[in-house]
Protein backbone atom coordinates (compact mmCIF):
# COMPACT_ATOMS: atom_id res chain seq x y z
CA UNK A 1 0.00 0.00 0.00
CA UNK A 2 2.75 2.56 0.82
CA UNK A 3 4.38 1.77 -2.55
CA UNK A 4 1.14 2.52 -4.34
CA UNK A 5 0.82 5.78 -2.41
CA UNK A 6 4.34 6.84 -3.40
CA UNK A 7 3.69 5.86 -7.01
CA UNK A 8 0.52 7.95 -7.03
CA UNK A 9 2.42 10.97 -5.67
CA UNK A 10 5.13 10.52 -8.28
CA UNK A 11 2.56 10.35 -11.08
CA UNK A 12 0.96 13.52 -9.77
CA UNK A 13 4.33 15.29 -9.75
CA UNK A 14 5.07 14.13 -13.30
CA UNK A 15 1.68 15.34 -14.49
CA UNK A 16 2.15 18.69 -12.81
CA UNK A 17 5.58 19.40 -14.28
CA UNK A 18 4.33 18.24 -17.68
CA UNK A 19 1.46 20.73 -17.38
CA UNK A 20 3.93 23.50 -16.54
CA UNK A 21 5.85 22.62 -19.71
CA UNK A 22 2.66 22.98 -21.75
CA UNK A 23 1.96 26.29 -20.01
CA UNK A 24 5.41 27.50 -21.04
CA UNK A 25 4.80 26.22 -24.55
CA UNK A 26 1.55 28.17 -24.75
CA UNK A 27 3.33 31.37 -23.73
CA UNK A 28 6.08 30.88 -26.28
CA UNK A 29 3.64 29.93 -29.02
CA UNK A 30 1.75 33.15 -28.31
CA UNK A 31 5.02 35.10 -28.47
CA UNK A 32 5.84 33.60 -31.85
CA UNK A 33 2.37 34.24 -33.28
CA UNK A 34 2.44 37.85 -32.09
CA UNK A 35 5.96 38.34 -33.46
CA UNK A 36 4.81 36.96 -36.82
CA UNK A 37 1.80 39.29 -36.81
CA UNK A 38 4.01 42.27 -35.95
CA UNK A 39 6.42 41.33 -38.73
CA UNK A 40 3.89 40.84 -41.50
CA UNK A 41 1.83 43.95 -40.67
CA UNK A 42 4.55 46.05 -38.96
CA UNK A 43 2.50 46.73 -35.83
CA UNK A 44 4.74 48.15 -33.12
CA UNK A 45 2.46 47.70 -30.11
CA UNK A 46 2.16 43.97 -30.85
CA UNK A 47 5.95 43.74 -31.01
CA UNK A 48 6.02 45.41 -27.57
CA UNK A 49 3.72 42.68 -26.18
CA UNK A 50 6.17 40.00 -27.35
CA UNK A 51 9.01 41.71 -25.51
CA UNK A 52 6.91 42.17 -22.36
CA UNK A 53 6.17 38.41 -22.22
CA UNK A 54 9.87 37.56 -22.06
CA UNK A 55 10.10 37.94 -18.26
CA UNK A 56 7.18 35.55 -17.72
CA UNK A 57 8.81 32.96 -20.00
CA UNK A 58 12.14 33.22 -18.18
CA UNK A 59 10.52 32.97 -14.75
CA UNK A 60 8.53 29.89 -15.74
CA UNK A 61 11.65 28.21 -17.12
CA UNK A 62 13.38 28.68 -13.75
CA UNK A 63 10.33 27.33 -11.88
CA UNK A 64 10.17 24.20 -14.05
CA UNK A 65 13.90 23.53 -13.60
CA UNK A 66 13.53 23.88 -9.83
CA UNK A 67 10.58 21.48 -9.83
CA UNK A 68 12.46 18.93 -11.94
CA UNK A 69 15.46 19.06 -9.60
CA UNK A 70 13.18 18.45 -6.63
CA UNK A 71 11.47 15.44 -8.27
CA UNK A 72 14.78 13.83 -9.25
CA UNK A 73 16.25 14.36 -5.77
CA UNK A 74 13.19 12.94 -3.98
CA UNK A 75 12.17 10.11 -6.31
CA UNK A 76 15.48 9.05 -7.93
CA UNK A 77 13.60 7.88 -11.05
CA UNK A 78 15.01 5.35 -13.46
CA UNK A 79 14.45 4.19 -17.04
CA UNK A 80 11.59 5.86 -18.91
CA UNK A 81 10.60 8.16 -16.03
CA UNK A 82 14.12 9.57 -15.91
CA UNK A 83 14.15 9.99 -19.69
CA UNK A 84 10.87 11.88 -19.45
CA UNK A 85 12.21 14.26 -16.80
CA UNK A 86 15.42 14.87 -18.74
CA UNK A 87 13.41 15.47 -21.90
CA UNK A 88 11.13 17.95 -20.13
CA UNK A 89 14.23 19.83 -18.94
CA UNK A 90 15.64 20.00 -22.47
CA UNK A 91 12.27 20.85 -24.01
CA UNK A 92 11.94 23.69 -21.49
CA UNK A 93 15.31 25.07 -22.61
CA UNK A 94 14.34 24.81 -26.27
CA UNK A 95 11.05 26.59 -25.70
CA UNK A 96 12.76 29.40 -23.80
CA UNK A 97 15.23 29.82 -26.66
CA UNK A 98 12.40 29.83 -29.19
CA UNK A 99 10.89 32.62 -27.11
CA UNK A 100 14.22 34.44 -27.32
CA UNK A 101 14.01 34.23 -31.10
CA UNK A 102 10.48 35.64 -31.07
CA UNK A 103 11.80 38.44 -28.88
CA UNK A 104 14.56 39.12 -31.42
CA UNK A 105 12.00 39.28 -34.23
CA UNK A 106 9.92 41.79 -32.25
CA UNK A 107 12.96 43.98 -31.61
CA UNK A 108 13.97 43.83 -35.28
CA UNK A 109 10.43 44.82 -36.29
CA UNK A 110 10.67 47.85 -34.02
CA UNK A 111 14.05 48.71 -35.55
CA UNK A 112 12.69 48.42 -39.08
CA UNK A 113 9.69 50.59 -38.24
CA UNK A 114 11.91 53.28 -36.73
CA UNK A 115 14.16 53.22 -39.83
CA UNK A 116 11.17 54.19 -41.98
CA UNK A 117 12.30 52.00 -44.87
CA UNK A 118 10.41 48.84 -43.90
CA UNK A 119 7.64 49.37 -46.48
CA UNK A 120 10.07 48.84 -49.34
CA UNK A 121 11.49 45.60 -47.92
CA UNK A 122 10.32 42.16 -49.16
CA UNK A 123 9.03 41.08 -45.74
CA UNK A 124 6.05 39.34 -47.35
CA UNK A 125 8.54 36.83 -48.79
CA UNK A 126 8.87 35.49 -45.23
CA UNK A 127 5.16 34.69 -44.85
CA UNK A 128 5.52 30.98 -45.58
CA UNK A 129 8.52 30.57 -43.29
CA UNK A 130 6.75 32.40 -40.45
CA UNK A 131 3.66 30.22 -40.75
CA UNK A 132 5.78 27.06 -40.88
CA UNK A 133 7.89 28.00 -37.85
CA UNK A 134 4.85 28.90 -35.75
CA UNK A 135 3.06 25.72 -36.83
CA UNK A 136 6.04 23.51 -36.00
CA UNK A 137 6.23 24.75 -32.41
CA UNK A 138 2.52 24.02 -31.97
CA UNK A 139 2.88 20.56 -33.52
CA UNK A 140 5.92 19.76 -31.37
CA UNK A 141 3.98 20.60 -28.19
CA UNK A 142 0.99 18.50 -29.25
CA UNK A 143 3.27 15.60 -30.17
CA UNK A 144 5.16 15.87 -26.87
CA UNK A 145 1.91 15.78 -24.89
CA UNK A 146 0.88 12.58 -26.71
CA UNK A 147 4.41 11.15 -27.15
CA UNK A 148 3.55 10.84 -30.83
CA UNK A 149 6.68 9.63 -32.66
CA UNK A 150 4.99 9.70 -36.07
CA UNK A 151 4.29 13.43 -35.78
CA UNK A 152 7.79 13.93 -34.39
CA UNK A 153 9.23 12.47 -37.58
CA UNK A 154 7.05 14.70 -39.76
CA UNK A 155 8.27 17.77 -37.80
CA UNK A 156 11.87 16.88 -38.64
CA UNK A 157 11.00 16.67 -42.32
CA UNK A 158 9.18 20.01 -42.23
CA UNK A 159 12.16 21.67 -40.54
CA UNK A 160 14.20 20.84 -43.64
CA UNK A 161 11.64 22.81 -45.67
CA UNK A 162 12.10 25.86 -43.42
CA UNK A 163 15.86 25.61 -43.98
CA UNK A 164 15.28 25.64 -47.74
CA UNK A 165 12.95 28.64 -47.44
CA UNK A 166 15.66 30.46 -45.48
CA UNK A 167 18.32 29.73 -48.09
CA UNK A 168 16.06 30.96 -50.87
CA UNK A 169 15.18 34.13 -48.97
CA UNK A 170 18.85 34.93 -48.33
CA UNK A 171 19.56 34.74 -52.06
CA UNK A 172 16.64 37.09 -52.81
CA UNK A 173 17.73 39.52 -50.11
CA UNK A 174 21.30 39.67 -51.39
CA UNK A 175 19.97 40.53 -54.85
CA UNK A 176 17.70 43.16 -53.31
CA UNK A 177 20.61 44.83 -51.48
CA UNK A 178 22.78 44.83 -54.60
CA UNK A 179 20.04 46.56 -56.57
CA UNK A 180 19.46 49.23 -53.90
CA UNK A 181 22.40 49.72 -51.48
CA UNK A 182 20.32 52.21 -49.45
CA UNK A 183 18.35 49.28 -48.04
CA UNK A 184 21.39 47.34 -46.78
CA UNK A 185 21.00 48.26 -43.10
CA UNK A 186 17.27 47.47 -42.93
CA UNK A 187 17.74 44.37 -45.11
CA UNK A 188 20.26 43.03 -42.60
CA UNK A 189 17.58 43.38 -39.91
CA UNK A 190 15.27 41.30 -42.12
CA UNK A 191 18.04 38.74 -42.58
CA UNK A 192 18.32 38.38 -38.79
CA UNK A 193 14.54 37.90 -38.64
CA UNK A 194 14.78 35.09 -41.21
CA UNK A 195 17.55 33.46 -39.20
CA UNK A 196 15.44 33.69 -36.04
CA UNK A 197 12.59 31.90 -37.83
CA UNK A 198 14.95 29.17 -38.93
CA UNK A 199 16.12 28.71 -35.35
CA UNK A 200 12.54 28.46 -34.09
CA UNK A 201 12.13 25.57 -36.52
CA UNK A 202 15.33 24.04 -35.15
CA UNK A 203 13.97 24.20 -31.59
CA UNK A 204 10.76 22.47 -32.70
CA UNK A 205 12.90 19.78 -34.32
CA UNK A 206 14.89 19.38 -31.09
CA UNK A 207 11.66 18.82 -29.15
CA UNK A 208 10.60 16.24 -31.73
CA UNK A 209 13.89 14.40 -31.21
CA UNK A 210 13.21 14.33 -27.46
CA UNK A 211 9.90 12.55 -28.09
CA UNK A 212 11.74 9.72 -29.79
CA UNK A 213 14.28 9.66 -26.95
CA UNK A 214 11.48 9.22 -24.39
CA UNK A 215 9.65 6.52 -26.30
CA UNK A 216 12.53 4.57 -27.83
CA UNK A 217 15.36 5.38 -25.43
CA UNK A 218 17.63 6.38 -28.30
CA UNK A 219 19.32 9.74 -28.78
CA UNK A 220 18.68 10.64 -32.43
CA UNK A 221 20.32 14.07 -32.43
CA UNK A 222 22.43 14.52 -35.57
CA UNK A 223 21.10 11.22 -36.96
CA UNK A 224 19.87 11.02 -40.56
CA UNK A 225 16.15 10.86 -41.30
CA UNK A 226 16.69 7.38 -42.72
CA UNK A 227 18.20 6.18 -39.44
CA UNK A 228 15.38 7.76 -37.41
CA UNK A 229 12.75 6.15 -39.61
CA UNK A 230 14.38 2.74 -39.09
CA UNK A 231 14.46 3.37 -35.34
CA UNK A 232 10.72 3.96 -35.33
CA UNK A 233 9.86 0.84 -37.31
Amino acid sequence: MPDKHLSSQFDSELNHVSSRLMELGGLVESQIQQAVYALLLFVEDVADKVIETENRVNALEVEIDRELSSIIAKRQPTAKDLRLLMAISKATANLERAGDEANKIARMVKSMISSGIFKSLPSSELRLATEMASGLIRKSLDAFARLDTSTALSIMKEDDLIDKEFDGFVRKLITYMMEDPRTISASLDLLFVAKALERIGDHAKNIAELIIYIVKGEDVRHASLEHIESTLQ
